[in-house]
């Protein structure tokens, strides 16, 4: 049975549980090499940082539990709140009144241009709005990845196109990350909803385009009508701990591309998203996410699931998916 065929038979339910554990587990063991550069994970992880056991505890690590998540987890929860208690519906006001809510409590990590969105003391009175002004103010360059980190869950309950764009637009109205979070949710929508379906190379691009050319180009492979992509590049040549670019949004995507087509196993995916540092735990969140959707809950390794902190609340989470689907 080959790779394709055996992803296509991995159950409905199992995609969904290794969607969000995989986005958890990411989050968690990332931020062991989050601001990295590659020589400082060498240094630190000369064999490679692969348990939540290993992470060091310095100024920055120390602040979370070992196997706790950050941000990137806690901002995917804020929307998938908002739905379940929705029963389902997809409410932009309410998933940012959750994400006021959260921010009121000064969480850890937050990233530079959430912060300032959700700072707006009039915020909630026109989120969209609010995250445009601070786009503007910014001259229209900051393309952040942090809408992209949380947006795995519209890919399970959502629509992974309209509700993706609006969603991100509550913080972050790039075009950029408007498009990063739509094929991040329509390529998981199509794994838990299509039966295990990748989308080919230009299928993606396709949906990149429509928000701006630099996703296509971006994405460093050849576009071709091939379920078999011919890339120009591995991993490392990403540079993903590059200190210049290290939260932009389309670097974020490029690894989750390069994960969901070269990985054979959700374990090796994470290893290398992981031990490449940078923003490596928006990074494996993105891909952890994608990669518990194609392979499943159940190709997983226990130790990454029993050693999450907040496990439990995933499970809670589950369940109500389950409910509502």
């Amino acid at each position: 049975m080959d790779r394709e065929t055996m992803t296509a038979v991995i159950s409905q339910k199992e995609r969904i549980k290794g969607c969000v554990f995989g986005q958890a587990i990411g989050d968690a063991l990332g931020l062991g090499t989050e601001f990295m550069s590659e020589r400082e994970v060498r240094t630190y992880y000369p064999h490679g940082l692969k348990y939540y056991q290993q992470i060091i505890q310095d100024a920055h690590r120390s602040r979370w539990a070992k196997g706790s998540w950050t941000d990137d987890t806690d901002m995917m929860l804020c929307i998938a709140d908002a739905i379940v208690e929705d029963r389902g519906t997809v409410d932009y006001n309410h998933v940012a009144r959750n994400f006021k809510q959260w921010f009121n409590h000064k969480p850890m990590g937050i990233g530079r241009n959430t912060f300032k969105v959700l700072s707006l003391s009039d915020y909630l009175a026109d989120p969209m709005m609010a995250s445009s002004l601070v786009w503007q103010s910014g001259r229209c360059q900051s393309a952040a990845n942090g809408a992209l980190m949380r947006t795995s869950i519209i890919g399970i309950l959502g629509d992974p196109q309209k509700d993706a764009e609006n969603i991100c637009r509550l913080t972050h109205a790039d075009p950029r990350c408007v498009g990063s979070c739509v094929i991040v949710s329509s390529i998981i929508h199509g794994l838990v909803h299509g039966n295990g379906k990748i989308p080919d190379i230009e299928e993606i691009c396709l949906l990149g385009d429509s928000f701006s050319p630099e996703i296509r180009n971006s994405l460093y492979f050849e576009t071709r009508q091939s379920s078999e992509p011919s890339f120009k590049y591995d991993l490392r040549q990403l540079n993903l701990s590059g200190k210049e670019d290290m939260g932009y949004t389309l670097k974020a995507l490029s690894a989750s591309i390069w994960a969901l087509y070269h990985a054979k196993s959700f374990e090796e995916g994470l290893w290398e998203i992981v031990n490449a540092g940078g923003d490596a735990d928006t990074n494996a969140a993105i891909a952890g996410s994608i990669l518990g959707a194609k392979f499943g809950f159940n190709s997983i390794p226990t130790q990454y699931v029993d050693g999450l902190t907040g496990r439990s609340r995933l499970e809670t989470l589950y369940n109500n998916i389950l409910n509502i689907l």
